[in-house]
């Protein structure tokens, strides 16, 4: 396997997937991954090793597929499968990868047909490893990781929870749907990329934020934001499918946790806060998409607030939060380190909102500031987006209307050349 990506999926074709199912337990995962794919419209052929039939069977992964099911390199010599899989796919996706395939893929060998696939293959690859947690942090597991890493490949970083058994850790096979969206968003990229680099983040540590922090007026009531936490998951989802170590500081989201990435949640902006200036420590970008409440009680109630007898007014006291975007912009924890803000603005009589923005841009220090114009309580909630990339060097990017995943990697792309 090399970074070669040299498959274009012409128009009107359906993309060609190589589903690889390797010898664990969680194979049995890998029948959900193979719905979405089929279901979305993908050509999927499943590639199972001897070991992973064990755990399930051809006949259900041809059912799924709606196609004979590729077992070993004797079948159909005339064809030459062990090259012709590899040599027509648009994506490879091996899940679950356990430590074996990956020790294999890393060295070359091919001793069947998912290992043969993988070496002819001159598309995307993606490993979505499955094992115990000492099998993954072993260093032969670890350099084999770095290897494939080096030549381009994107490799999952396994989710933390139940293993077989008893046993808790990380290890677990990422949810099928965060595999798959992880899929979409490789075979879009490798489609429209100018780069053959997709992993073009490998090596980078990036830290996102994302939903709305929460500040408690008592027990059951709080202070918030209409922010979802979509476009958040979405930049940190992106970020991982491009290779980079991606930790996610999420606040008051019910979302699945993306493929690959750390979650760490939290409620308050003292706790965003605390959060992600310990993460961006160690961060090349820090990309602050969440939207921290700007005020906070002064005082919180212990118990829960009562109406009044008389219906007169309650009285809050209120403190402003601080500004954890101006801080870490102002005061970067890495020389280099890229920092990217967002603005939801309405304009007002002060400004437009692309003058409020601009100047917000230099108030806070950052690099990018991502504009959302939010009149009406547009943006919040929905799976589009449009923005303004407002840069500290006066340079100003318009990106239409389009879904969520495709701003992110527009954000992606102009960080991308500031690391440059």
């Amino acid at each position: 396997m090399t970074e070669t990506h040299d498959v274009a999926v012409s128009p009107g074709r359906r993309p060609r997937v190589v589903l690889g199912v390797s010898g664990g337990i969680a194979a049995y995962k890998a029948c959900e991954l193979l719905r979405r794919l089929t279901e979305s419209g993908h050509d999927v052929t499943v590639v199972p090793t001897a070991a992973a039939l064990e755990f399930v069977g051809a006949p259900t992964w041809a059912a799924l597929s709606g196609k004979p099911v590729a077992t070993d390199v004797w079948s159909a010599v005339h064809e030459v499968p062990h090259v012709r899989i590899g040599q027509q796919a648009d994506l490879v996706v091996v899940a679950p990868a356990t430590a074996d395939l990956l020790a294999k893929a890393a060295h070359g060998l091919a001793d069947d047909l998912l290992t043969t696939t993988l070496l002819t293959a001159r598309c995307p690859v993606v490993f979505a490893p499955a094992m115990h947690t000492e099998m993954w942090e072993h260093p032969a597991t670890q350099a084999n990781v770095a290897t494939l890493r080096a030549r381009g490949v994107l490799v999952i970083e396994p989710a933390e929870g139940r293993l077989t058994g008893k046993d808790t850790g990380k290890g677990r096979l990422p949810e099928p749907e965060e595999i798959f969206a992880t899929c979409q968003e490789v075979l879009t990229r490798a489609s429209t990329a100018a780069t053959t680099h997709l992993t073009d983040l490998h090596g980078r540590s990036v830290v996102v934020s994302a939903g709305g922090t929460r500040e408690y007026l008592d027990p059951v009531r709080f202070l918030g934001n209409r922010s979802s936490g979509l476009q958040g998951y979405a930049l940190a989802r992106a970020a991982a499918a491009r290779g980079a170590e991606v930790t996610l500081v999420a606040a008051n989201v019910s979302l699945p946790d993306p493929a690959g990435v750390k979650v760490v949640r939290v409620e308050t902006t003292a706790q965003l806060r605390q959060e992600v200036v310990s993460a961006a420590a160690a961060a090349d970008v820090v990309v602050m998409a969440a939207a921290p409440a700007d005020f906070r009680p002064t005082e919180v109630s212990a118990a829960k607030i009562k109406k009044a007898a008389d219906g007169s007014a309650a009285a809050i006291e209120l403190q402003q939060n601080p500004d954890i975007l101006h801080e870490i912009s102002t005061d970067r924890a890495r020389s280099g380190q890229i920092v990217v803000g967002f603005a939801a603005e309405t304009g007002d009589d002060s400004g437009s909102v692309l003058e409020l923005a601009r100047a917000k841009l230099a108030r806070k220090g950052c690099d990018l500031l991502v504009v959302n114009d939010v009149s009406g309580g547009a943006v919040f909630g929905s799976p589009e987006n449009e923005a303004v990339i407002l840069a500290a060097d006066g340079a100003s990017f318009d990106v239409p209307r389009g879904s969520k995943a495709a701003l992110a990697h527009v954000i992606w792309d102009q960080v991308r050349r500031r690391l440059d």
